[in-house]
């Protein structure tokens, strides 16, 4: 899903947002905390005998509030922050959730017992505010800072100090209007801006918490006909119950809108809470984002790894085209051989008739300084030295061209992977030599169970697995799945390891599995995707090959196109 460059988190969809989550969370009580990424806290509350994780994150890029259902990976030892906020928040209530004057800065009012049994109140905030999001625990008396995700110092922001033990300052506020407190001031702009796009512009001018696509719908309501002030409250209304609603632009880049956002074109797709509508909506761009976090160094390595072995593989290549001229070296020893009685000591090159070649002249260079013999053993030499050469450089091509079909999987697997998947790839490239060892890491790296094959279900109920890595793909195709099974793969492109669990599926289950094995592959943004099918007893693993790799016989072949709707709809219900 490509990913508008709208951005529809504005204050008109933060206030939606507080509706939601007024509603579901309130008097909930936080039973765990969890800090699973570097700006992203997320808080499980259970309110009305449902558990909620929320999401709070202060990422530059994504920064929102929301319930999500995404799964995270949690690291192996909590964060400071973490722990922090355990202290803190660990059992507390929350009694208010409460938007600041139409601005993308939340507060959830918090009840908790300090130390003494005492009830006080905290004030966790977060500020969605592109690179100066942030998450912010404060105690509501002192206004003192307790902790912070994103520490800001004097060097910084002279005017805002984020650290513990600083004094919170709300952002500097700016000199508009609250559009959900009355006020008439578009009646106005109405009347003196008849161009919609300048009407929308000093709507956003004057009111607090419109967005560019916010201010750009609003201005299209009021130019319609009838009485501007019922199209004013009309758009407003919307947020107050709102839909979560995707729009498919004609780029055919996607936004979402807590209602109706005509202006930019009809709903594509309506979800049951804006939150649903934001797991859907973020799903691969923020896991990209949280896969690149956590797997800077893996994507530097292998980036690295790949660019050397390509650039050998070119010498290697330059080096072979060299080498092609052995059989010419081996044609003149065995001319001068041939016509030695016709060589005389001291010459430089002497003209021979090339009896391969309808005996037409072939000039010949010579050392003046070698007997004839000598002159002819000289070629015969180098053209041994050459032959070899061509074996060794051809083995060394293979190899290369091996390494580098390696890699562009494992790059590959990095591009598709979800965060729980990047730790095993970061240890299979420790264990083959990529990333040093850190000792400190052993006893985390026994203790974490091995990650399990995706499950999807084809539309006949068939079972089908895919492997996420190449741990995965190996387990899944060498040890898990049955000689009768069928096994799928990406033809000559880096993708996953897929298998049907059934020894005759049907055409559309195979089309299915196949369509599963393109999009999880190198190849998902293509049109069209050739690939392998073969019963699991036709694959093989040679000796010594690297992990992931098989190979196979007597495959025939499937063309597919990747669908993520496809894929969505095979994936069950968690």
């Amino acid at each position: 899903m490509k990913v508008s460059d709208h951005m529809s988190f504005d204050g008109v969809f933060t206030h939606a947002m507080v509706t939601e989550l007024h509603k579901k969370l309130l008097n909930g009580r936080i039973s765990k905390i969890h800090q699973p990424y570097q700006n992203e806290l997320i808080l499980t509350i259970r309110a009305n005998g449902t558990n909620y994780p929320v999401l709070f994150s202060a990422d530059p890029t994504y920064p929102r509030v929301q319930i999500t259902k995404i799964p995270y990976v949690n690291p192996a030892v909590p964060t400071n922050f973490a722990m922090m906020m355990r202290k803190y928040l660990q059992g507390a209530i929350v009694t208010d959730i409460q938007q600041m004057a139409n601005d993308r800065v939340v507060h959830f009012t918090i009840t908790t017992r300090n130390e003494l049994g005492d009830a006080e109140q905290l004030v966790l905030i977060i500020e969605i505010m592109a690179r100066h999001s942030n998450v912010i625990l404060v105690n509501q008396q002192s206004h003192k800072i307790l902790d912070v995700i994103k520490h800001v110092g004097a060097d910084q922001n002279r005017y805002r100090l984020l650290l513990p033990g600083a004094t919170y300052i709300e952002p500097p506020q700016q000199d508009k209007l609250d559009p959900f407190v009355q006020n008439t001031a578009y009646v106005q702009l109405v009347k003196d801006f008849p161009n919609q796009e300048v009407l929308a512009k000093q709507l956003q001018q004057r009111y607090q918490g419109l967005g560019r696509d916010s201010s750009l719908q609003l201005a299209a309501d009021l130019h319609q006909s009838g009485d501007a002030a019922t199209h004013y409250q009309a758009f407003l209304d919307q947020f107050d119950q709102p839909t979560g609603t995707l729009i498919t632009l004609p780029n055919h880049k996607t936004m979402f809108a807590a209602g109706n956002y005509a202006y930019f074109g009809q709903p594509t797709r309506q979800f049951d809470s804006l939150s649903a509508l934001l797991d859907f909506y973020y799903q691969d761009a923020a896991q990209r984002e949280r896969v690149q976090q956590q797997a800077g160094n893996l994507i530097r390595v292998v980036k690295n790894d790949l660019k050397k072995n390509r650039n050998k593989l070119k010498k290697l290549q330059q080096t072979l085209a060299n080498t092609k001229q052995a059989d010419e070296l081996r044609l003149k020893g065995e001319i001068l051989t041939t016509y030695l009685h016709e060589v005389k000591r001291g010459m430089t090159e002497i003209e021979l008739p090339d009896y391969y070649h309808d005996n037409r002249p072939l000039k010949i260079q010579l050392s003046n300084q070698l007997s004839p013999s000598r002159n002819a053993q000289k070629y015969f030499s180098r053209y041994q030295k050459q032959k070899n050469a061509v074996i060794y450089v051809g083995e060394q091509i293979e190899l290369t061209q091996a390494e580098i079909d390696y890699l562009d999987n494992i790059q590959t697997q990095i591009e598709l992977a979800a965060p729980a998947d990047i730790a095993e790839i970061r240890e299979e490239l420790t264990q083959q030599g990529y990333l040093k060892q850190h000792k400190t890491k052993k006893k985390q790296r026994s203790s974490r169970k091995v990650s399990q094959p995706q499950k999807f279900v084809a539309s006949d109920g068939t079972e089908i697995s895919v492997g996420k890595n190449n741990r995965q793909n190996d387990q899944l195709t060498l040890k898990t799945a049955r000689k009768s099974d069928y096994w799928l793969h990406t033809q000559k492109i880096p993708g996953s390891h897929v298998i049907i669990h059934s020894d005759d599926p049907s055409e559309q289950t195979l089309t299915e599995a196949a369509n599963l094995a393109a999009y999880f592959s190198k190849a998902r943004d293509s049109a069209t995707v050739p690939v392998d099918y073969v019963q699991v007893r036709r694959i093989r693993k040679p000796n010594g090959a690297k992990p992931g790799l098989v190979i196979y016989e007597g495959q025939k072949t499937l063309y597919v196109s990747p669908d993520a709707a496809l894929v969505e709809k095979l994936t069950p219900n968690k």
